[in-house]
């Protein structure tokens, strides 16, 4: 039954009847390679954004987030004051496009653990950009499909203990729980680990 469960979470495709484009920011703030780390930084505060897109004669080059900034820079000891952001800047961009289901971005940005979207459409022409926060806006529980990703994720990390973990769905019954038993690596409510 685990194994089926965790089939059905990551491999049926589903409709939510919204489009990317219906979620996305119209308005990309950008910024040019050239620009200071330290620019980059107060634009970000000023538009109250965590990513902008990078820019040059109308083509995209890259994309600039905050834990860019922290992992890049300063997380290695760098000072951020002295850096140009196409110094550390993404420039392997994953895109989509504004008729795709957010369901499937939200998969996409799952599977390669971003954030932030850019969106273009049939014309490689940059449309807006669709963000993490866009998406559970419309679609708040949308977060399950992600909460179990960084599940998972954490259980790597750390030993696993028959104690009382926290609050999800069961992994044996499917049921919503507030309080999630780890039973020999499985997460299951109370009435499951007792065999009823």
């Amino acid at each position: 039954p685990t194994y089926l469960y965790k089939t059905l979470i990551y491999y049926i495709p589903m409709k939510t009847g919204y489009k990317v484009c219906d979620a996305m920011t119209e308005k990309v703030i950008y910024v040019r390679p050239e620009e200071t780390l330290e620019t980059c930084a107060k634009i970000m505060k000023d538009n109250d954004v965590s990513s902008l897109v990078v820019k040059e004669d109308d083509i995209v080059k890259g994309i600039m987030t905050e834990k860019d900034i922290v992992k890049k820079t300063v997380a290695e000891g760098i000072n951020p004051l002295n850096k140009q952001i196409k110094e550390i800047m993404q420039t392997n961009i994953t895109t989509i496009s504004p008729e795709k289901d957010i369901f499937e971005a939200l998969i996409l940005m799952r599977d390669i653990e971003v954030r932030h979207l850019p969106v273009m459409d049939e014309n490689k022409k940059l449309v807006g950009i669709l963000t993490l926060n866009d998406i559970l806006k419309i679609e708040p529980q949308l977060f399950d499909i992600l909460a179990e990703k960084i599940e998972l994720r954490e259980e790597e990390r750390k030993p696993l203990r028959n104690i009382k973990e926290k609050e999800g769905v069961c992994q044996t019954c499917g049921e919503y729980s507030e309080e999630l038993i780890n039973e020999d690596n499985v997460l299951m409510c109370e009435k499951c680990k007792k065999g009823g």
